[in-house]
């Protein structure tokens, strides 16, 4: 696996795992997770793209926000200042779950530096929820890492995120990642889940967007992706079957093969 670079930027310290020095591919991790999760676009993906997968503020050795409730163009911003400091100014961008909360709102506001989107499994947020089912599944989320702490958390609640067929070995990752997260960073992160709107985001990206959905996803099932899809002016929307949340890491071959359908070799 590829070992845990930092580098400061004007927005803090990030943390970030990269693999490859072809055209850049940034790849966003979900509410969950961490940059580890994409060891195996790191790996595969790198004869073809320089492929950085971040830790998101609050998350690894990344500075946490400066708002205890950020919203998706806070984690935005900082991006903006990673790619800076990394010297990247234009990438292909790919955010799962969470992270497509933050790549919409990156592309929403700076469309000229994105070479390309896709969003997996997108959490389309919850801000046009009924306050009080929002309260009670902030809550529900809150209190669960409150009583369990993140290894706990992680132990029962990974599954949910693959399907009953999932492999070993992606059941091992998943779980332990999600046993890495921070509680600052992710409270943070839960704040903006339930404040944002990807929908409001996507009506305004003027660009082809690919969305992809494990079939057998039961955190954002394949209705409400498809509805996601829907919201872009330019969207293709594909199933990759028998796969659950955590589709990437589920199934990697199926995903990077439609990541690669859908941005071609990086040229």
């Amino acid at each position: 696996m590829t070992e845990t670079d930092s580098i400061d930027t004007a927005r803090g310290k990030v943390t970030y795992r990269e693999s490859g020095d072809g055209p850049p591919l940034v790849v966003l991790h979900g509410i969950g997770s961490g940059a580890a999760s994409w060891a195996a676009q790191l790996e595969a993906l790198s004869d073809r793209f320089r492929v950085i997968a971040w830790d998101a503020p609050g998350y690894g050795g990344s500075d946490r926000l400066a708002p205890d409730t950020p919203a998706a163009m806070d984690y935005a911003d900082t991006l903006a200042a990673f790619l800076d400091a990394l010297g990247i100014e234009r990438c292909r961008l790919v955010g799962h779950s969470l992270g497509a909360l933050m790549a919409c709102a990156f592309a929403r506001r700076w469309p000229e530096r994105v070479a390309g989107l896709m969003i997996a499994d997108p959490a389309a947020g919850y801000a046009n929820a009924d306050p009080e089912t929002r309260a009670t599944r902030m809550d529900a989320r809150l209190g669960l890492l409150d009583r369990l702490g993140p290894r706990g958390m992680a132990d029962e609640r990974s599954g949910v995120l693959l399907s009953e067929t999932a492999s070993p070995e992606a059941r091992d990752r998943v779980r332990e990642v999600m046993a890495q997260i921070r509680p600052d960073g992710y409270r943070q992160a839960v704040a903006m889940l339930f404040g944002g709107d990807i929908h409001a985001d996507a009506r305004e990206i003027r660009m082809p967007v690919l969305v992809v959905c494990g079939g057998d996803d039961t955190v954002t099932p394949p209705a409400g992706c498809r509805a996601v899809a829907g919201s872009f002016p330019q969207a293709r929307f594909e199933i990759l079957p028998g796969l659950g949340h955590a589709s990437y890491v589920e199934g990697p071959d199926a995903f990077n093969a439609a990541l690669l359908a859908h941005f071609g070799d990086g040229a």
